[in-house]
């Protein structure tokens, strides 16, 4: 059997600041995933991202995947996987810091 896979960019060159989520995808076919994530520029004072997965059945209800939550505070490329999830997923989280920012690119691996 030939495995299947593709890569999503979700989100590309974006800031985020505070609380966010990135858009949802639709992963129902897949078997597992690895999000990646390249910080290209911390900003602001001390600044720290804080990323979890989430799920959902539907795409509009969500919670924390478990998985453990990954935290960054440096630039460089980052990634965490998730395995048995539902047909949606996503990441929340956070910036900390004073006037702190983080610009990202977002991957999402799937593979069936």
């Amino acid at each position: 059997m030939v495995r299947r896979s593709f890569t999503a960019v979700i989100e590309r060159n974006t800031t985020l600041t505070g609380s966010f989520e990135t858009e949802p995808y639709e992963t129902g076919w897949a078997i597992e995933a690895l999000w990646f994530v390249n910080v290209l520029k911390m900003e602001g004072d001390a600044p720290k991202l804080k990323l979890r997965g989430q799920v959902s059945p539907d795409g509009l209800c969500w919670c924390d995947a478990p998985c453990p939550p990954v935290e960054i505070d440096c630039e460089g490329l980052y990634s965490f996987s998730m395995r048995e999830f539902g047909n949606w997923l996503r990441i929340a989280g956070g910036v900390s810091g004073d006037d702190a920012g983080a610009r990202v690119i977002i991957y999402l691996a799937l593979k069936g």
